[in-house]
């Protein structure tokens, strides 16, 4: 093990777009864990569009010059805790550095499933697929046979939304992505029945070309144009799952969505969103839903792994910028 350790930290806060300028890489000491703590040397890490949220001046975001947070996979390396022995396996949100001192309940322990990866647990197993899980389960209640549009359909949740409404008995599937290869990639792989590239045109039209029967629920990613479309295209008692509006996230002064609001009532349309932090009760019954597919080959992970803790911050900006397919997870050299 090396005796340096790494942190990410902000530095500044962007306007649109993040760059590598607003980061810096810091380099210190491997920290030593105190009496009830354990070092972890980290193996995987997440990057999430949330994180760009966070990167404003806003309650709860990132402090400026102090190391990021995020999901993270990692060994215990040493501890001085029997509650986590060296060598163990654990998730924790010290992220965006090579090295973190933990106590037990700052982790989880991640059980052992034959034919399953370690980066399915920042993937489908992880917060991406609990969001996708929840949002058609206990947010849109799907039923069997419904139809569907998911916009943003190729990033980690859009993914995993799509395999989940497969396994779940959805009707047909419909996506939106930001580029033909992605769509392609799209129906070969996931499933989806119809996707639109939404640089192809105005998301109403795509949307209607791509679903001219409508749709009961619109599980949503992005906001903005998309959502005003799916509002039109939505029948009688469909839902709005309203998990992320990414098309916003870099526009320092983003427009609110127009659409028609009077066919909320007219059509009994009800939108939710939701923050996957409040139902962590619900990631036993995740396992037990996705892993015996995941074992069968029925369910298969979407991912795009960057090798390297020194890319991270590339990784985060080519996620902003549409450059993954699926859940990006970045790979260290003791991996």
């Amino acid at each position: 093990m090396t005796d340096i350790a790494l942190t990410v930290q902000q530095t500044a806060r962007p306007h649109g777009f993040p760059t590598a300028s607003d980061f810096a890489f810091v380099r210190s000491p491997v920290p030593a864990p105190g009496p009830g703590a354990a070092l972890v040397e980290n193996l995987y890490w997440s990057v999430d569009p949330y994180h760009r949220e966070m990167m404003d001046d806003v309650p709860g975001g990132f402090t400026l010059d102090t190391p990021l947070e995020g999901r993270t996979l990692g060994r215990v390396v040493a501890s001085r805790t029997p509650g986590l022995p060296e060598g163990e396996i654990v998730f924790h949100r010290q992220g965006w550095r090579t090295h973190a001192v933990v106590t037990p309940v700052e982790v989880r322990r991640l059980p052992r499933f034959d034919k399953v990866p370690l980066t399915a647990f920042l993937s489908v197993l992880g917060g991406t697929g609990l969001t996708a899980y929840v949002g058609l389960t206990r947010i849109a209640r799907l039923r069997e046979g419904e139809d569907l549009f998911v916009s943003g359909a190729a990033g980690g949740v859009g993914t995993a939304t799509g395999r989940f409404a497969r396994l779940l008995g959805a009707g047909r599937l419909v996506g939106s992505a930001g580029s033909a290869a992605k769509a392609a990639y799209l129906r070969r792989e996931v499933g989806y029945d119809a996707v639109f590239d939404y640089h192809d045109g105005p998301a109403s039209r795509l949307l209607r070309e791509a679903a001219p029967e409508g749709v009961d629920v619109f599980v949503d990613n992005v906001g903005g144009e998309q959502l005003a479309a799916a509002v039109g295209a939505l029948r009688e008692f469909g839902r709005i799952v309203r998990i992320g509006t990414i098309s916003q996230y870099n526009d320092p002064a983003p427009a609110p969505p127009r659409f028609d609001y009077a066919q909320l009532v007219e059509k009994s349309i009800r939108m939710e969103g939701f923050l996957v932090s409040h139902y962590r009760e619900l990631q036993e019954e995740l396992h037990a839903f996705a892993v015996p597919h995941l074992q069968s080959g029925r369910l298969g992970l979407d991912e795009t792994v960057v090798d390297g803790f020194e890319h991270i911050v590339d990784a985060f900006v080519g996620m902003l910028r549409g450059r993954n397919t699926g859940k990006i997870i970045v790979r260290g050299a003791t991996a």
